[in-house]
């Protein structure tokens, strides 16, 4: 009886908003390309940090109620089934608020409230492939973006960061910046543009009632295959120059920043890793994105026996790259400093198979609600950071998607400094 009432209780929220309707296709970020348009969904879970409870260890149940093998993602799986009427694999969706709750951190309010903290939509093949057409045509506009700080107040953010660092309190905290702007219309072609941003590895939409999410994400928050689990933290940005990638590839403050998030992502690694497992793979790598050159690292290791899915995002949620260093104090700072919460920003967004699981950052990230287009950028803050520089810093991440989500095509790139994935 308990077992029955438990499965309902996961099924307490059914197939529901744009994801259901037939000539869209399924857009999740890492769903593998040749199941795209073969996908409809078949169950969806959701949670508030209002329902009280863990949902990790509940969205791990829901998944294994589907057949998903997530209970010890090191056991040997077979593939995915993809004949019709097979569970595929899910998306996941798990905010940084969710992540902060589960440290026992306070959060600034949200402001969009009726996007959940975190999702799983199960989905299985079809008999009917979705074509792959665009979406038609809508009136869609923009209002004007209103920011939730002042450049001014954001600048003071970064002071007060600063001077924690000099009391000793922290040695990095990432701050975040909101804006948001009206709209009228179908908000997900807009979304979907995003996707078509360069770089943007884990481009894709997510759905439900009443919400959506768009993300152009070039990083990994965290990616298990078989017993092996990586992270590709990225930290360090200046313009898409000669002269900025040479900046980025000299400058002592952006290694510093970085080395001190590889060694954050280090540490949440071996809490679920066999020990002396943990390694750089790759270590400050410059890659570009739209105009920015940003340096990028690679941190894998061997998963403990008998890791399952909600011991793994309880090691990595929230990203440390969004955060800071140590993670929860620096949870705290951004709580008291940013002016709201960071809603789908700075979460994981991506896909969850038999054998294989990929959650991408969910930096350069927008969402929707019934009348409010939502955007969030920032970046990290050390000793050395200059409050004028971090506020033009974030303003720079901004500019490419509220171009993109206006309906506004980014400036055409150099063609002798190729955008990188």
């Amino acid at each position: 009886m308990a077992r029955r009432k438990s499965a309902e209780r996961m099924r307490k929220v059914g197939p529901s908003g744009v994801e259901t309707l037939p000539q869209r296709l399924i857009d999740v970020p890492a769903i593998p390309t040749g199941c795209r348009p073969h996908l409809t969904e078949r169950d969806r879970w959701q949670w508030h940090r209002t329902d009280g409870g863990n949902p990790l260890t509940t969205v791990q149940d829901f998944l294994t109620h589907h057949g998903l093998p997530v209970t010890d993602l090191t056991r040997p799986t077979t593939p995915g089934d993809h004949r019709p009427g097979q569970v595929c694999g899910a998306a996941l969706y798990v905010s940084a608020a969710a992540g902060a709750h589960l440290l026992g951190v306070p959060t600034p309010t949200e402001p969009a409230p009726t996007l959940p903290d975190v999702v799983a939509v199960v989905y299985h093949h079809t008999t009917r492939p979705t074509p792959h057409t665009p979406p038609p045509a809508t009136d869609w506009t923009l209002g004007p973006w209103q920011d939730s700080w002042t450049p001014h107040a954001h600048a003071h953010a970064v002071q007060a960061v600063r001077d924690a660092i000099g009391r000793g309190d922290v040695y990095q905290v990432n701050l975040v910046g909101h804006a948001s702007a009206p709209y009228h219309g179908d908000p997900l072609p807009a979304l979907t543009r995003l996707a078509t941003l360069p770089g943007a590895r884990y481009g894709g939409t997510l759905t439900g009632d009443g919400w959506a999410i768009g993300c152009a994400s070039p990083e990994t928050l965290v990616e298990v295959t078989g017993d092996r689990v990586l992270t590709r933290p990225i930290k360090g940005t200046r313009p898409a120059t000669p002269a900025g990638r040479h900046d980025l590839l000299t400058s002592a403050k952006e290694r510093a920043e970085h080395i001190m998030i590889v060694d954050l992502e280090r540490n949440d690694l071996a809490h679920i890793a066999h020990t002396g497992t943990v390694t750089v793979d790759q270590l400050y790598a410059v890659r570009r994105w739209c105009d920015l050159w940003q340096a990028e690292s690679t941190v894998s290791a061997t998963l403990t026996h008998g890791t399952g899915l909600a011991d793994l995002l309880h090691a990595v949620c929230p990203g440390g790259s969004v955060t800071g260093a140590p993670k929860r104090s620096a949870l705290h700072h951004i709580a008291a400093l940013e002016p709201t919460g960071r809603g789908a920003g700075m979460g994981a967004l991506g896909w969850i198979a038999p054998g294989h699981l990929d959650l991408g950052l969910t930096i350069r990230t927008a969402a929707t609600d019934t009348d409010h287009l939502h955007l969030w950028a920032g970046g990290g803050i050390t000793w050395d950071s200059d409050p004028t520089a971090e506020v033009a810093e974030a303003a720079a991440k901004a500019a490419p998607l509220r171009a993109l989500l206006a309906g506004t095509p980014p400036p055409p790139k150099p063609a002798d400094y190729p955008c990188q994935p």
